[in-house]
């Protein structure tokens, strides 16, 4: 069953964890990546495809004036997946998806707009191990000689050296993992990676719902949003902590000191 509704805070703990145990291991080791959603209804749309119009044929342009005016510094490497993953950090549209290792990261996204608490809201969660199972040979390859479960900006660059040679390997049905470099402490207190697939007009649910194994959704009801927003905050699941610096102390601090709605 792909989809599953929770009922209460511990229904949400046993789904949020669910196939994380690794016999091989002997560990509970999750092979899940986690999205949050303040909103059920939201897909799973790139900030690229968000932007509308013939957005395809400016994503060239996005990038090209990104590496233009920023500062050459700000990328360790100068591929095509570091300057990505930096614009992406940085707000500009992109292809990318912004994922997280955290169940609980997740689910501060899924629970942190209060203007969304009158609706229901949505985790989902696709193991990644499995996708890069239906991956091209070359690039299972570079895994399988990495020994690596998800890609780097540096293993993929040593592979696809553009988006134009991206798109044509085949088969071109396939959707890819990977770690950005730490650029700063919100990346690394996110625990955060993205997806990205070859055909940048489509959105990932699409891709999903031809391959219903690899993915599950949790719905979580609106009236539960509250407990779930207290109990993380007193976890320390925080703006605070997740966007460090002044601007996610003051979101923190906006959140924590809003009235709840219809007190």
């Amino acid at each position: 069953m792909n989809e599953v509704r929770i009922n209460s805070w511990a229904e949400l703990q046993d789904e949020l964890f669910v196939d994380a145990w690794n016999q091989e291991l002997g560990r509970f080791r999750s092979r899940f990546a986690f999205r949050g959603l303040s909103d059920a209804s939201y897909q799973l749309d790139t900030t690229l495809i968000r932007l509308g119009g013939d957005f395809v044929s400016l994503e060239h342009h996005l990038l090209r004036n990104f590496k233009k005016y920023a500062r050459r510094t700000v990328v360790e490497q100068d591929s095509v997946w570091d300057w990505l993953s930096v614009a992406q950090h940085y707000g500009l549209p992109t292809r990318l998806l912004d994922w997280t290792y955290s169940p609980y990261v997740a689910l501060h996204f899924a629970t942190a707009n209060l203007e969304r608490f009158d609706t229901d809201g949505a985790i989902w969660a696709v193991n990644y191990l499995k996708a890069h199972q239906l991956l091209p040979q070359r690039l299972r390859d570079k895994l399988d000689d990495e020994g690596a479960n998800v890609f780097t900006v540096e293993m993929l660059s040593e592979t696809i050296t553009s988006l134009a040679e991206f798109g044509r390997i085949t088969p071109h049905d396939y959707c890819i993992f990977l770690e950005p470099p730490s650029i700063d402490d919100r990346i690394t207190n996110q625990f955060g990676f993205f997806s990205v697939m070859p055909d940048a007009g489509r959105a990932l649910d699409s891709w999903l719902n031809l391959h219903p194994h690899l993915w599950r959704r949790i719905i979580i009801p609106a009236a539960l949003k509250w407990e779930i927003r207290d109990k993380l905050d007193q976890a320390n699941i925080t703006e605070r902590v997740l966007f460090p610096g002044l601007d996610g102390l003051s979101r923190w601090l906006k959140r924590q000191y809003s009235p709840k709605a219809g007190l």
